[in-house]
């Protein structure tokens, strides 16, 4: 079969700016196992230009696939640029099999079949195992229902298997990496750059994240085989910088330490960027030599809030104290921190933006970017927020870095001040400034240099955005009137039974196998002696 897998153009300003380009880790990590079926697979990624949907549809038709696979990492808002596209793929190959993936359209799968005909299946949750069995029924013509993991229409009704069993090995499933020219792909600062994942999920219970219930649990790789795999993508490919991008890869103090040695042993020159909690690296306080040995050189701290009572509403399990602790034990090791931090949990006042400005000023984290909360349907926070109204019906804004909710002490232009006020403040701040003109090490002063040199161009580029671009509704919908209803019964979005119940499957099936072998040799043992019985009658 013939498959072609694009990876549409963002609008997000995160793709847009810089101009530097990670390559699709989700259609690379389908690719593969399409790949080892026999399948002839190109991928497409039109994210480089960005390319017109014009000149997409041109270069589909050119390859002639028999089937066309969509998805993004910026599930929610790429989704409208990725119906644009499937729309335009529909009327130039009409008899192109069509089918969309992500996190997205795992839980909007009804919608999406509903609305969109020209989408024919939908795969839910992890695609390694799940693509090629849909692709291999597609090509037989063999019935859909017995594919778990998939969403589609019998007699025009959209209609879903059970979710698709999760995937414990995740070494059995290799990257696609033939797939593209490494070239056009860099981070760092131009940097030869690569996305990989260590590990799936998250052990934690966030309400506000769209992705752990995307992976349903937290597993990892072999840590040995993944310190090679990086290894010879730097020996074979030239790639110097890897991106994590796992949710939580330092879960496991063991597993994690077990990679950091690894890759130390291959002893190749890897820039290690990704991100964690701040407990953890609190909690690996004796092992961050370590961490700087093998190469990891930032990490990203989701601190989401200054405010402890937002910090248990939200279920984010970690402190304000140690969110301090780890910015500052990650400056110790010459390790950057890069803070996250959320604005629109709560109803927030001009007090609140200030307190946070204070607080964050205490932190004193290298870098910051401040983002917005974006609820999204299959998270138990969307519940919590279910009547707030929704300022930004614009869904390609639904990325984290455009206000969507409305707060009702502060209009969204003064939200805007704020959170540029306090961007600027904590990156131009002497102490800040000091750091990137007078640092000992050449590779992070340039680390910090091209973080400074990116985020002034999203800094100008948002608050253009937001005057002559985006529009915001004074008196929006609620957010069930406009997504719909609550749906975090379905967060989980994978198959999943405790280890210890599989187990116990497990002995009961060796059992009966062997009460049915017993009873086999019994039965053969019968049958013996009635044959000696039957000899010994007729002499």
């Amino acid at each position: 079969m013939r498959i072609l897998l694009i990876n549409a153009p963002h609008p997000s300003i995160g793709s847009r700016i810089p101009r530097e380009h990670l390559p699709p880790l989700g259609l690379l990590s389908i690719g593969g196992p399409l790949l080892d079926a026999g399948h002839s697979v190109q991928l497409l990624d039109a994210e480089f230009g960005p390319m017109p949907i014009a000149t997409i549809v041109e270069q589909t038709v050119a390859f002639n696939p028999d089937s066309v696979l969509l998805g993004h990492s910026g599930s929610t808002s790429a989704h409208p640029i990725i119906s644009e596209i499937t729309r335009a793929l529909r009327a130039a190959l009409p008899p192109v099999w069509i089918v969309h993936g992500g996190v997205f359209p795992t839980y909007h799968w009804r919608e999406i079949l509903n609305e969109e005909p020209q989408v024919d299946v939908i795969v839910r949750g992890e695609g390694e195992e799940t693509t090629p069995r849909l692709l291999h029924a597609l090509e037989t013509h063999a019935p859909l229902d017995a594919i778990p993991g998939i969403a589609y229409r019998h007699r025009g009704v959209p209609v879903a298997t059970p979710p698709a069993p999760l995937i414990r090995d995740l070494d059995a499933c290799r990257v696609g990496w033939e797939l593209i020219d490494f070239r056009r792909y860099s981070y760092w600062g131009n940097k030869r750059a690569v996305v990989v994942q260590f590990s799936r999920g998250c052990p934690h219970a966030c309400t506000y994240c769209g992705q752990r219930g995307f992976w349903t649990r937290w597993r990892h790789r072999s840590p040995e085989k993944f310190a090679a795999e990086l290894a010879w993508l730097h020996r074979a490919h030239g790639v110097e910088v890897i991106n994590f991008a796992d949710e939580n890869p330092t879960s496991s103090r063991t597993a994690w330490l077990a990679f950091l040695k690894a890759l130390i042993a291959e002893n190749v020159p890897l820039t290690l960027v990704g991100s964690t909690r701040a407990d953890d690296i609190v909690r690996d306080a004796d092992l961050l030599p370590v961490y700087k040995q093998a190469g990891v050189d930032r990490f990203l701290l989701g601190t989401e809030s200054c405010d402890e009572a937002t910090l248990r509403r939200v279920q984010k399990g970690g402190s304000t104290t140690k969110d301090r602790e780890a910015i500052r034990l990650l400056r110790e090791h010459n390790i950057l921190s890069l803070v996250t931090y959320a604005v629109g949990f709560e109803d927030e006042s001009d007090r609140d933006y200030w307190r946070s400005l204070r607080q964050l000023l205490s932190y004193d984290p290298d870098q910051i970017q401040l983002v917005y909360a974006t609820p999204h349907r299959w998270t138990p926070y969307f519940r919590q927020v279910a009547e707030r109204r929704v300022i930004q019906t614009d869904r390609r804004r639904w990325d984290y870095k455009h206000q969507v909710l409305a707060t009702g002490s502060v209009p969204p232009w003064r939200v805007l001040l704020w959170v540029k006020s306090i961007e600027a403040i904590l990156q131009m701040r002497p102490r800040s400034l000091w750091r990137f003109l007078t640092h000992p090490d050449r590779a992070i002063r340039d680390a910090i240099h091209w973080y400074y040199r990116i985020g002034r161009k999203v800094w100008f580029y948002e608050i253009w955005n937001f005057f002559f671009r985006d529009r915001h509704l004074k008196h929006g919908p609620t957010l069930t009137e406009f997504w719909g209803a609550p749906q975090d019964h379905e967060a989980e979005a994978m198959g999943w039974r405790k280890k210890e119940e599989e187990e116990e499957e497990r002995r009961v099936a060796v059992k009966q196998t062997r009460m049915y072998s017993e009873e086999i040799r019994q039965v053969e043992h019968a049958n013996d002696l009635l044959v000696l019985h039957t000899n010994l009658h007729s002499r």
